[in-house]
């Protein structure tokens, strides 16, 4: 093999991976990025030491549903939460009762179990530019009722996608 050859083959080599690393510094910092679940909160949906990836674009593209596992940007820490409220919205919990503007909302992603330890709360109105969370396991759970408050749509920083660790768990997460 000639010298310029190889010259050519490392050049196209080095072309390839640094396009590579470029294609992953953008993804991990426009698209997807990886969070890890802290405490118990969630539980049974994630669980403490579970490993999620989130999608970092779309409430770029969009606004957050009743029912999206997002991720929460504060200061100190990140949360991840389940949207419950919307902006607008009168939100009302009455032990395993959900009551959204006065009407009754069956809240499919929770066990029976974690409704009835939901407590009671409100009625409240969320402000136009914010939502309401919870954590699925709301006996524990620190969230909008009783210490995050109101989340700020800018404080919404993705959704969660999918849970990559520990690899036995992998799964969407709904």
């Amino acid at each position: 093999m000639s010298e310029a050859k190889k010259k050519n083959e490392w050049f196209e080599w080095t072309k390839a991976i640094i396009i590579a690393v470029l294609i992953a510094v953008f993804l991990r910092t426009f698209i997807f990025a990886t969070s890890i679940v802290e405490g118990e909160s969630m539980d049974p949906t994630l669980k403490h030491g579970e490993r999620v990836i989130f999608n970092k674009i779309i409430y770029i593209l969009d606004q957050p549903d009743r029912g999206d596992v997002v991720i929460i940007q504060r200061p100190t820490k990140n949360y991840v939460k389940r949207v419950i409220g919307l902006p607008g919205e009168t939100i009302q919990l009455n032990g395993n009762d959900l009551i959204i503007n006065g009407e009754e909302y069956i809240q499919t992603f929770l066990t029976e179990d974690a409704m009835y330890k939901t407590g009671k709360f409100g009625p409240i109105q969320i402000p136009d530019d914010s939502y309401f969370v919870m954590g699925d396991n709301r006996l524990i759970s620190k969230d909008s009722r009783n210490g995050l408050g109101f989340i700020h749509e800018d404080e919404i920083i993705g959704r969660s996608e999918l849970i990559i660790y520990p690899f036995s768990e992998w799964s969407l997460t709904k």
